[in-house]
């Protein structure tokens, strides 16, 4: 269970107005509900029933509930009586949006600090005023400086006087809370083509995606079940390593179609776990036995199709535009009637 603490995540006391912020919701009453502001040392608002909700209400629990953590927005406050009069009903979705990315990062701060405070017995104000606090305002937020300082730790706390052990100990906790991990992003394709360069233009294709490699996304195609492929990149950023598979795909589309090949994506990309994968790459051999077993039950219905392409097997389970091979398998088909014949004769 998490730990409460009335320790203010900002140097300054009250919210400004128009600011969202995230509360607790405390308790319901007729006139309003109880709130405590999260960011703010568990300061206690409130929100009358008419700013609840656009809407008529019929019933409070469908609206707000105690327990529940919401984003609000300031409409008054009143430093001297302590006042904070909140509103629900004007919330927007990018206040949501802006809110929840703050507080997020607020939270992870205080974590860190809470735990630099216990653990090297400090006082927990007293580090938001000498550490987080002087952050805030040289970076925009403290959680930005943290990040910053895995790589460049002189710099960003240059200034700022932290006892050796202390400073060591935190340094120690940013790295451990905040180092990226790397995800594996994951997309599906399957490329065709069947015209007589097939099997080199849907390697150049598979070489246009990885041409999308630098050095901070390297991107791999592989074989999951041809046509069935997939393309995989291993990055820190998550949204980075997604466009850069979207771009990855585009090329290998535009290559493939100048060959008049074609790319459908089977699966757009995603974050995959090394569990996940594996399964992935598992299922599609399993259908591949499937498919091989059904293959001479089938050959009747394939050759047709090919012929009508003006196609021919080959001796490797692909299709060649070689049209020598149509002669060849009507010679060897000529004795057949040659048989039927002394067959009837034995007959008479």
């Amino acid at each position: 269970m998490q730990r409460q603490t009335t320790q203010r995540f900002y140097e300054q006391q009250f919210p400004d107005k128009d600011e969202p912020v995230m509360v607790y919701v405390s308790s319901i009453h007729e006139m309003g509900v109880y709130v405590q502001l999260l960011e703010y040392g568990h300061i206690e608002g409130m929100i009358v029933t008419s700013e609840l909700s656009k809407r008529r209400i019929r019933s409070m629990s469908q609206i707000i509930r105690v327990g529940r953590q919401e984003v609000v927005v300031v409409l008054r406050v009143d430093k001297e009586k302590g006042y904070i009069d909140l509103s629900k009903r004007k919330v927007t979705p990018d206040d949501i949006l802006r809110c929840e990315e703050r507080f997020n990062k607020s939270k992870t701060v205080h974590t860190i600090l809470q735990n630099v405070a216990e653990t090297q017995h400090k006082d927990l104000e007293q580090l938001y005023r000498t550490i987080a606090w002087p952050l805030y305002k040289k970076y925009g937020h403290a959680y930005d400086a943290f990040k910053q300082a895995i790589a460049d730790q002189d710099r960003v706390f240059a200034g700022i006087e932290i006892e050796p052990p202390v400073f060591e100990y935190l340094m120690q906790m940013i790295r451990r809370r905040l180092t990226p991990t790397p995800v594996r992003i994951r997309a599906d394709i399957e490329v065709t083509c069947f015209s007589y360069e097939g099997i080199e233009a849907i390697k150049n294709a598979l070489l246009a995606a990885e041409s999308v490699s630098n050095e901070e996304v390297k991107i791999e195609a592989k074989v999951i079940a041809a046509p069935l492929y997939g393309l995989f990149s291993t990055v820190l950023a998550k949204e980075r390593g997604i466009a850069a598979i979207n771009a990855a795909v585009e090329l290998a589309r535009s290559s493939i179609e100048a060959a008049r090949g074609s790319l459908v994506v089977k699966k757009t990309p995603y974050v995959v776990s090394e569990r996940e994968e594996d399964k992935a790459k598992e299922q599609p051999e399993e259908e591949q036995e499937e498919d091989s077993d059904s293959d001479e039950s089938g050959e009747e219905e394939e050759e047709p199709e090919a012929a009508a392409a003006g196609l021919e097997p080959s001796g490797e389970g692909s299709w060649s535009g070689d049209r020598s091979r149509s002669g060849e398998a009507s010679t060897a088909a000529a004795p057949a009637p040659e048989a039927k014949e002394g067959k009837e004769e034995d007959d008479h």
